[in-house]
């Protein structure tokens, strides 16, 4: 049916008159949530870190990236692929021009790396406190669920002996398929948690339990166990421990290196943990004074048991956030630390490949976080006879031809 001209008339100033009023709706939102803004977050674009800092200088020099972010280029893009469709925002008549994935996943790189305050990051790029929380506490979630499939995945059966022939050859320490420790990381008192997170140094926190590669690569870790908690019961709890015992998890024993005598695949750990037939811990400082052979024994279960102190020193040195008490829910702290050791392996792996080597050297000059993060209670519950006996073994092929090294002698002497 066609149209009069009278009639395309009238439809025209409809239309014009409907546009007008789309627009009018526009500037009005837009009016408005300016009007609640401070003028230094609409200079996000011209005067945030990541637009001046980041973009402009930042990307064209490598050396001072890695420093700002603790990731390499290509590293930090791999990253960014991983979770960008988790974290970005499309643009909106509300928002035109959303944060990009890109500049929350620097905000979140940027807390780890220094552990500033959210009110610090906020003047630097430009961003409201509240929402640079909300876009931690997005990224760390994405990152956490994201990254743990790739760089913390359980280990295979011929995994673990890779392990083992490792810590053999680099520490001296056969049928070792990693090394145990937790540590508390301090936080700020959660509301109404009451003293569940309250430890024995006097300190709300929560408890990263790890075990760790002969590379200082962290293998499986248990993370937000309770402050109060701080014992072996947070092993014997975790899913690794009931793994363990179902015996799926350790591959068969094996001889020791130019022995017939074959022993069981342990973990090692310190006197926090309970003697197990797969799990090693020290002899007693009364029982190491009595018979020297023990006290090789605790010298070469320490020296392989240095890889979790590397790794939790390394893990604290790179991201700064563990120096200072956290001040996020709990529920992010532990996506924050679960992140923390994803990236602690990403790095690991391009460290290993550069220099070849398998423990990191600790910078003297910069203060460890010896009050956010403390070492669990030294108390390790009842052991168990099948403990006594493997110890036993192990501390006699210590002291053997076949299994003892030049310099244990020297070295157990300056422990006596």
């Amino acid at each position: 049916m066609s149209l009069t001209k009278k009639q395309k008339l009238i439809l025209k100033l409809l239309l014009l008159q409907q546009v007008e009023e789309e627009q009018a709706i526009i500037k009005y939102v837009v009016s408005k949530n300016k009007n609640e803004v401070h003028e230094m977050y609409l200079a996000r674009e011209a005067e945030g870190f990541f637009s001046v800092l980041i973009e402009k200088h930042l990307w064209r020099d490598e050396t001072k990236f890695r420093e700002f972010f603790r990731l390499s280029w290509d590293q930090f893009n791999y990253v960014l692929n991983l979770v960008e469709e988790d974290i970005k925002t499309n643009p909106s008549i509300k928002i035109r021009k959303p944060i990009s994935a890109a500049e929350k996943l620097a905000v979140t790189l940027r807390y780890m790396a220094t552990g500033e305050s959210l009110r610090s990051l906020s003047f630097s790029f430009r961003i409201s406190q509240s929402y640079i929380t909300r876009i931690i506490q997005l990224v760390l979630k994405s990152l956490s669920t994201r990254l743990t499939p790739v760089l913390l995945k359980p280990p295979l059966k011929e995994d673990l002996v890779r392990i083992a022939h490792d810590f053999w050859n680099k520490w001296n320490f056969p049928n070792c398929v990693g090394a145990i420790d937790g540590k508390h990381i301090r936080i700020f008192s959660p509301k109404k948690s009451g003293r569940l997170y309250f430890n024995y140094k006097d300190f709300f926190s929560i408890v990263l339990l790890a075990i760790v590669d002969a590379n200082c690569k962290f293998i499986f870790v248990d993370i937000g166990s309770y402050g109060k908690e701080g014992d072996s019961g947070i092993f014997n709890k975790s899913s690794i421990s009931k793994t363990i015992l179902t015996g799926e998890y350790l591959p068969s024993p094996e001889k020791l290196p130019d022995s017939n005598v074959s022993l069981p695949c342990v973990h090692i750990g310190d006197e926090a943990f309970r003697l197990d037939q797969h799990m090693m811990r020290p002899y007693s400082r009364i029982e190491a004074r009595k018979d020297y052979q023990k006290t090789v024994f605790n010298y070469r279960l320490s020296r392989a048991r240095r890889t979790t102190e590397n790794s939790f020193g390394l893990l604290s040195q790179i991201f700064k956030v563990f120096y200072t008490p956290i001040s996020l829910k709990t529920e992010t702290v532990d996506n924050l630390v679960l992140t923390a050791c994803c990236l602690h392996n990403l790095l690991r792996d391009r460290y290993l490949e550069n220099t070849n080597n398998y423990y990191y050297n600790f910078d003297d000059n910069k203060p460890q976080p010896s009050e956010n993060m403390m070492s669990l209670a030294r108390a390790g519950g009842y052991s168990k006879f099948e403990g006594f006996f493997v110890r036993d073994e192990f501390k006699k092929f210590f002291n053997s031809p076949q299994g003892a090294v030049p310099w244990q002698n020297h070295q157990s002497n300056r422990l006596e």
